[in-house]
């Protein structure tokens, strides 16, 4: 049964019956629910695109009051944390990319997670491991243990980001900008097959903690699909903000319960995880800032891309690969040979993220040399049009480069991708021009499974982004204060100084890929932007094998694999763990109007709406 066909009948099962997180019910229908999905609309007056409809309607409802695009990502991101509450909400981070109408500049607001400051370089080792015969220990295994943990969480940042952004660019109040959350949050949202096949996979992770399993696994299972599911706790920790601000987040009573939950993680008497502690305290989250900083830089093709700079590795990994493919003329070329292209500048362009980019606090980044055009264009030598490179390739020397061939190499890096596949991501327009493309996460599906008792809201589990053991050469290892590599890579582009495009998506380190990969489909193969985003997916990461959505080998596998690529799929077909990434974009076109696109299938499809629908 189609997605948009499944959302219905689960309305119509609503009409029979109704649950709560874990309280007492209420009637199915209080208020109208946003439910029915649409991937592609067009037309005047702003635009929006997200993975859900609840989160797409309230960000509809702030423009249609006169709010602008800040204001309205902070309402569709705050009605995420509580529809897609395993993905984002405040108890995670994410980075802010907004293109001001009235300047014509992109700027950025980095709200990744930070480590505490009692952070050890050897927080990921079990110490049960520790002996005389292996003084070093061994790390805690990756899943379910340590993403399952306190020592995982690290201080959010998506409160601050949601503060700073209003700020410096919107139009309301916080309590204005929550209202859409608070009504979903307290009436509910229906329940569908997504949802509850989230909360299964999590079940053994969230009956570790009691505070969890009483929100989520309701009579110890997950909310069947067509019931209303309702978080009282989360509506009223907004109201909470709402009132008091986001100083009531970072310093008080919340803080305290915060910090209390991380070093002492409310574990169910019958877990057998062991749930390794964390170290974060309330000093860290009086402590915790978002940071202002300037977007990274290239040009393709006639176009300005715009990025988020380090600590996040999208921009410099999406620019560097740019300005590698902007030395073929891919547009005269099939799918199969650009697709090739794409996937060796992708390899290319992560060996160099890899080697150099962490937290530019605490290593030396060299963001302007890793978007260089000529550094591009030197690393360009490396790409044979006809035969792939063996891989891991090594990264190139941004100490000395000038463009020309045979370019030299640097040693290979000493790093591991840990990143999860789970995150979310907006994009709003406004009638004024404004944009903003947001990705915010609370890292894996489910973060750290450890919902604050009574807040209604799950931690992050970023630290996990970190190289899980500790090694000085490595930009991305653990210290004290610092922001955890990551790959969201939130792009706005320009074209004579106006949006052209703006996209984003979740994915862990695929997100670099997924984003590089729809550009080349829109600019150089010259799909439609909805076109570009349902277009089958693979990812180089410099691996040996390039990981592919199964629907990317049938349609290409056989003309890639003669020049050398070795494919491993990225899950059984036509199911939700196959899928890359959940892309969201809006393109402006010529005429004024805006065309806002989401999934149509993955992630059971996401949600797209205009203010003014055109055809």
């Amino acid at each position: 049964m189609p997605y948009v066909r499944r959302r219905l009948a689960a309305v119509t099962a609503v009409l029979a019956m109704s649950v709560t997180s874990g309280a007492v019910g209420s009637p199915a229908f209080a208020d109208p629910r946003e439910t029915e999905k649409t991937a592609t609309a067009t037309g005047y007056g702003g635009a929006v695109s997200t993975v859900d409809p609840e989160a797409s309607a309230a960000a509809i409802e702030v423009l249609r009051k006169g709010g602008n695009a800040a204001d309205a990502a902070v309402a569709a991101a705050a009605t995420l944390g509580v529809t897609e509450p395993y993905s984002a909400g405040i108890g995670g981070g994410g980075y802010f990319v907004f293109y001001d109408a009235k300047t014509g500049e992109v700027s950025t607001i980095d709200g990744r997670e930070t480590a505490p400051a009692a952070m050890p370089k050897n927080a990921f080792i079990d110490p049960a491991t520790i002996t005389p015969a292996k003084p070093a220990g061994s790390p805690y295994r990756f899943t379910p243990e340590l993403v399952t943990s306190g020592v995982s969480v690290g201080v959010p940042g998506t409160p601050a980001t949601w503060e700073r952004a209003l700020e410096r660019w919107g139009t309301v109040k916080l309590s204005e900008a929550l209202k859409p959350a608070i009504k979903v949050a307290t009436r509910g949202f229906v329940v569908d097959e997504t949802f509850r096949q989230q909360t299964l996979d999590n079940k053994l992770r969230f009956e570790a903690f009691t505070s969890t399993s009483g929100l989520f696994l309701p009579g110890g299972d997950a909310p069947a699909v067509g019931t209303v599911f309702q978080n009282h706790d989360l509506a009223e920790t907004y109201r909470l903000l709402a009132r008091d601000g986001m100083s009531a987040f970072y310093t008080g009573p919340l803080a305290e319960q915060i910090a209390a939950t991380v070093q002492n993680p409310p574990k169910s008497p019958t877990t057998k995880l062991p749930v390794p502690v964390g170290r974060m305290t309330a000093a860290d989250l009086a402590g915790y800032r978002v940071l202002d900083q300037a977007p990274t830089h290239v040009n393709y093709r006639g176009y300005d891309v715009y990025g988020m700079a380090p600590s996040s590795s999208g921009g410099t990994t999406v620019g560097e690969s740019l300005n590698i493919l902007a030395q073929f003329d891919l547009s005269s070329t099939d799918k199969p040979a650009a697709y090739h292209h794409y996937l060796e500048a992708s390899a290319l362009a992560f060996a160099d993220r890899g080697k150099y980019v962490g937290d530019p606090a605490f290593v030396d980044v060299p963001t302007a040399e890793l978007t260089d055009p000529v550094f591009g264009k030197e690393r360009a030598c490396k790409l044979n049009p006809l035969e792939a490179a063996t891989k891991p390739v090594a990264p190139g020397d941004v100490t000395g480069y000038d463009g020309v061939c045979p370019a030299p190499a640097a040693a290979l890096a000493d790093e591991s991708d840990t990143e999860n596949i789970s995150t979310t991501n907006l994009t709003v327009s406004d009638k004024w021009g404004n944009v903003v493309e947001y990705t915010l996460t609370i890292e894996q599906t489910g973060g750290s499974g450890i919902v604050v008792p009574g807040r209604g809201f799950i931690l992050n589990n970023e630290l996990t982004d970190f190289t899980t053991v500790y090694s000085p050469t490595d930009p991305n290892r653990i210290e004290p204060g610092k922001r955890p590599r990551s790959s969201m890579s939130p792009t706005i582009i320009l074209q004579d100084g106006k949006p052209f495009l703006a996209l984003g998506s979740p994915g862990g380190s695929t997100i670099i890929t997924t984003v590089l990969q729809t550009i080349l489909n829109r600019v150089d193969l010259g799909m439609s932007t909805p076109e570009a985003l349902a277009a089958p997916r693979a990812s180089q990461r410099n691996t040996e094998k390039v990981t592919a959505e199964p629907e990317f080998i049938a349609a290409y596998g056989s003309q890639l694999t003669p020049y050398g690529h070795l494919f491993t799929p990225s899950g059984d077909a036509f199911t939700s763990a196959a899928q890359i990434g959940a892309a969201t974009a809006i393109e402006f076109l010529p005429d004024g109007r805006t065309v806002a696109a989401a999934e149509p299938v993955r992630r059971g499809g996401g949600s797209a709406m205009v203010l003014e629908p055109s055809p």
